[in-house]
């Protein structure tokens, strides 16, 4: 007998919290039972039913050469055959080291994790142990995992001690944290000059790509570079989706402005569970075993990790035409959606997303006046088409190698059918 998503989200809602290992996943904002994968390849992705849909999720933005990408299963196939995991040193993770600080001007040494969330953790844990300092600026909508202090919203202003955003976060967890405001730099500049001698680092997504897609403003970073340099904080960019992806250097590149430490996912693992941050030497050096800011783990390194990111950064690295031809289906895209709907499309790169409102969308307050009803409408329809979009408003459609102007043109006639019934 086969099995429908139906069946198994009700299986899956008995042993797992909600039914699913990742929240968003649930389908809980658009009313819909989630959708149980089987299988992917290239831009397509397949559930339990056989049912076929052009995927614009692409695992949340891993898979730019498209899923199940050959060279890239070759390779990790190959390595699973020497075992899976050792907890000791391999040539690999040397390797993929050397492949990103020899590429990327800003990082001297690095340092592998297992996550985004994790490497977040990692690197303000090093810059407050860098620079002896307690606080964090981060920003209202830029969301850099799940750790405690990085889960807390802004309380009446921007300018405000956070307040903790999950339960299970004490207030303590939290009130290190301060909350700017994203594209502002006189709400960065205030919360430097009431906290100047206790402010470790600013950490902020170089492209806002958690609230939809917000890209930073003509100036932003270059500001948020010059006040870190001005107040003794370092400057953090969370690279977990740009990073590989509006570049190879990331945001960083793309934008021309050196944060003193990075975060990187998704991309560097090619599909795997990677994370990563690195930065300046003198910096990084602090990191035990050198130094004494202790971070460590079991899995970090793992070889079979490491053979999907080498094999996807040496792609990406030989065939820079890559984000040439993404980006330009980026901004074909995002123009199509444009003209035929009238709302507000937010695209960099590889990167869309159209916001349910008319008003220009810079900021988490301007994000938040989207209409997502009329998202979750629009939601069930395209996926009923065959189109699958992440399942929430403030996320992003990725682009891929495997996209063709045709698909693009359908998705584009298959919104304007649904936006015109």
């Amino acid at each position: 007998m086969s099995k429908t998503s139906q069946q198994l989200f009700e299986r899956a809602q008995k042993v797992m919290p909600g039914g699913v290992n990742s929240p968003v996943r649930a389908f809980k904002s658009v009313g819909l039972t989630p959708k149980f994968i089987d299988k992917a390849k290239g831009n397509k992705i397949y559930d339990i039913e056989g049912n076929e849909y052009l995927d614009y999720v692409g695992s949340w933005g891993p898979m730019i050469l498209g899923h199940a990408d050959p060279k890239v299963v070759q390779a990790v196939q190959c390595r699973v055959e020497k075992g899976l995991s050792f907890g000791a040193c391999t040539e690999l993770e040397v390797e993929l080291a050397e492949l990103i600080t020899s590429n990327i001007q800003h990082i001297d040494m690095i340092r592998m994790v297992n996550s985004g969330t994790e490497a977040v953790m990692s690197a303000l844990r090093l810059a407050r142990g860098y620079t002896k300092k307690n606080k964090i600026i981060k920003f209202e909508g830029c969301y850099h995992g799940h750790s405690d202090a990085m889960l807390v919203k802004a309380g009446s202003g921007a300018m405000t001690f956070g307040d903790p955003d999950s339960a299970g976060v004490t207030k303590g967890a939290a009130e290190d944290t301060l909350l700017a405001r994203y594209n502002d730099l006189n709400s960065v500049e205030a919360l430097m000059k009431e906290n100047k001698e206790d402010v470790a680092c600013v950490i902020v997504e170089a492209t806002a790509a958690n609230m939809g897609v917000v890209p930073a403003a003509a100036g932003f970073l270059a500001g948020l570079r010059s006040l870190c340099d001005q107040y003794g904080a370092l400057l953090i960019f969370d690279e977990v989706i740009t990073g590989f992806r509006l570049a190879f250097g990331g945001a960083a590149a793309y934008f021309g402005v050196m944060p003193d430490l990075v975060t990187y996912g998704k991309i560097i693992g090619g599909g795997m569970p990677v994370g990563a941050y690195g930065g300046r030497r003198e910096i990084m050096e602090n990191v035990s075993p050198m130094g004494s800011v202790y971070q460590a783990g079991t899995l970090s390194g793992n070889p079979i990790a490491m053979t999907a990111g080498i094999e996807t950064l040496k792609q990406l690295l030989s065939e820079p035409e890559i984000y040439d031809r993404i980006n330009e289906m980026g901004a074909y895209l995002a123009d199509g959606l444009r003209r035929i709907s009238g709302f507000t499309v937010n695209n960099i790169g590889s990167l869309v997303c159209m916001f349910y409102t008319k008003e220009p969308v810079a900021d988490y307050d301007s994000a938040c006046k989207s209409d997502t009803v009329g998202f979750s409408h629009v939601f069930r329809e395209l996926l009923a088409e065959g189109i699958y979009v992440a399942p929430s408003q403030y996320e992003a459609m990725f682009l891929n190698t495997a996209f063709t102007k045709e698909e693009l043109n359908f998705t584009i006639e298959t919104y304007r059918k649904i936006l015109t019934r």
